[in-house]
């Protein structure tokens, strides 16, 4: 796990490196408040922060403040809607209980007394690392589906609204789609729900098989999943569902026992399919045309995709 220390005093950046590095995390050192407050701003930033009470530029309590205010661009603020939660230690001097508190009400999850012991500064940490990993946890399974692995409906709609946002300001295509699984019921009537479960597991791995890393796939509800295609022109858009559905259709789910003995499931999808526009602008809109264009594929026999 990485961890950034922002401590303006070069001895004691050196020792809490040094004995971070020991017990295996990763260190991010600065001795300036600003880097250290950019750092924590980054995509990728460390989840464990130790910063030191003054610090040039901007001191640990203000940092606090800010990451525990400040909204990301995305409308995010730490730990929020899904976000990884920052952990803040705050050095101090023994004895300064004000600074503590200080601390403390400005945003930090606990605090170091300068010199610090290095047990003691060992426990604190880990209790952190504790703290983040259990936040992980609660976070994965607030944002993906325990079937499948992907998007659950809250976390994939939340992130439909981002790409909304974002291609909306930077004036680029953006494709939405809606899949379901044709006659899914027959598959739960006919074999069981273990198979439509597996069916489900297989449906997810089909699916990502075919999309890119940066779109966006999600179990929106039962056997309906919504992907989300950034960037992607219309003809484009229409060439990867097309490829999504053939992935199903091309080759049956893995064969299951019958009273017959082996048998291959064959399962085919309809999608349809919706781009951003004037008229189809905000979440509600896209996704009832999808739904729309999604009916009329069901219409056209199902195994299809449709506008």
């Amino acid at each position: 796990m990485k961890i950034l220390v922002a401590e303006d005093d070069s001895t004691s950046l050196f020792m809490l490196q040094s004995l971070l590095e020991k017990w295996g995390f990763d260190v991010v050192a600065t001795s300036n408040g600003t880097e250290a407050l950019r750092i924590l701003q980054e995509d990728d930033s460390p989840l464990l922060a130790i910063l030191d009470w003054m610090l040039p530029g901007v001191s640990g309590p203000e940092i606090c403040r800010r990451l525990s205010s400040r909204e990301r661009p995305d409308g995010w603020r730490n730990g929020e809607m899904g976000r990884p939660y920052q952990y803040i230690l705050i050095l101090t001097v023994k004895g300064e209980k004000e600074n503590v508190i200080a601390g403390l009400e400005a945003g930090a999850d606990d605090y170091i007394t300068k010199p610090f012991d290095s047990h003691e500064l060992r426990m604190r940490v880990m209790a952190g690392k504790r703290i983040l990993d259990l936040q992980e946890q609660l976070r994965n399974a607030a944002t993906y589906d325990s079937l499948t692995g992907l998007l659950n409906r809250r976390a994939v709609i939340s992130r439909l609204e981002n790409e909304i946002a974002r291609a909306t300001r930077s004036g680029t295509p953006l494709g939405v789609a809606l899949l379901d699984i044709d006659h899914f019921k027959r598959i739960n009537d006919t074999h069981g729900h273990m198979t439509g479960d597996a069916a489900l597991v297989e449906s997810a791995a089909r699916i990502r098989s075919v999309l890119r890393s940066y779109d966006i796939s999600g179990r929106y509800g039962g056997e309906e999943f919504l992907l989300i295609f950034p960037g992607l022109e219309r003809r484009e858009m229409d060439s990867v569902c097309e490829r999504v559905r053939l992935s199903f259709y091309s080759v049956p789910f893995h064969p299951v026992e019958c009273a017959e003995g082996i048998e291959e499931i064959q399962i085919s999808v309809s999608i349809g399919v919706c781009d951003l526009s004037p008229e189809f602008n905000d979440v509600d809109s896209i996704l009832a045309e999808a739904d729309r264009a999604l009916y009329r594929a069901k219409n056209m026999g199902r195994n299809a995709v449709s506008r």
